[in-house]
């Protein structure tokens, strides 16, 4: 499967890049709402609005985009040659794993503002805001393998 993309390659490449920056926002958005949500809880017309707008950073940005990140993602991956065992991509596999984590932070995250819909607030405010910084350090540690390829 290696070089199956062709000239459609840089084209897959920006725009893997563009629906990685909008999932980001999303995960660096939902966090603090989730922080903000749990102060509003008990008082009726603001818990309804951060439930609204989670719940449209869900549909409209977050899921679509983490969905594409994937798809196109993995098509690099296996333009790259991953599947036909290319040597020299352990960074590639390290970069996928953490991208996978990042996907679970999401799951995590929709869960609890799900849960925060229900009026159930099982974490800290200041649990929440450390979490808020997962996204952030993802970030760094996946443009440095994508960047320097260090192994």
């Amino acid at each position: 499967m290696t070089g199956w993309l062709g000239d459609a390659y840089p084209w897959v490449k920006a725009a893997h890049l563009i629906v990685v920056i909008f999932w980001m926002a999303g995960l660096f958005m939902l966090p603090r709402y989730l922080v903000y949500h749990q102060e509003a809880l008990g008082n009726g017309a603001e818990e309804a609005r951060w439930i609204e707008r989670e719940g449209k950073l869900r549909h409209i940005i977050l899921t679509p985009s983490m969905i594409l990140v994937w798809l196109l993602g993995l098509s690099l991956a296996a333009n790259d040659g991953i599947a036909d065992g290319v040597p020299g991509l352990g960074w590639l596999h390290t970069k996928i794993l953490l991208v996978l984590l990042l996907s679970g932070y999401h799951g995590w995250a929709v869960g609890y503002a799900k849960k925060l819909a229900r009026g159930h607030a099982t974490v800290s405010g200041r649990t929440l805001r450390l979490l808020n910084e997962v996204p952030g350090v993802a970030t760094v540690l996946i443009v440095i393998l994508a960047i320097v390829k260090p192994f």
